[in-house]
């Protein structure tokens, strides 16, 4: 399995027990969908591990309660601490409406209710306060923040999203 056809679940924060039992913090507005796994893929030195889960259970409420085959003491659990967790694709719920995921829109074109059609969008920045849209615009790049108010429509038979910004806010990139 590569990293590119799974998606990052959250990361395991601290042992739980002396029997192996670890938390993971998961990065999703709804934990609960993934009380009851299988199995999940660890990265470890840049390669994805499955690991079968034994039990599972939520724990207050963001953290995920894991006890994995074969990890059944400090140790072997010293050994998955801060690693990261993945799962495949295919396992996303989908999102229907103006709701999306970040990967899922790289390559969608974005149209601005007032200035008409913007770039393609390249990226997602999320490292900041509030994400933005990374857009290119034939060599240029424009930043648009992911604010639900910004939204109009994603359309994801014709891969675009209609956005209606402040005016000004992308002329701003373009006056150079």
């Amino acid at each position: 399995m590569k990293k590119e056809d799974c998606f990052y679940l959250g990361k395991i924060v601290k042992k739980y027990s002396f029997k192996g039992e670890l938390l993971a913090k998961l990065d999703t507005d709804e934990p609960d969908l993934y009380d009851n796994l299988e199995a999940i893929f660890i990265d470890l030195r840049g390669n994805l591990v499955p690991f079968f889960i034994e039990s599972s259970q939520l724990h207050k409420s963001d953290l995920l309660r894991l006890k994995f085959e074969d990890v059944n003491s400090e140790a072997d659990a010293d050994a998955l601490i801060k690693t990261e967790l993945f799962l495949p694709l295919e396992l996303l719920p989908k999102l229907e409406g103006n709701k999306f995921y970040f990967h899922e829109v790289i390559g969608f074109t974005i149209h601005d209710q007032n200035f008409g059609l913007v770039g393609t969008i390249t990226g997602i920045n999320d490292t900041t306060a509030q994400s933005l849209f990374e857009i290119d615009r034939d060599g240029i790049e424009i930043l648009i923040p992911m604010n639900d108010e910004f939204i109009v429509k994603v359309d994801r038979a014709h891969k675009t999203i209609n956005v209606n910004t402040p005016e000004g806010l992308i002329d701003l990139y373009l006056e150079a």
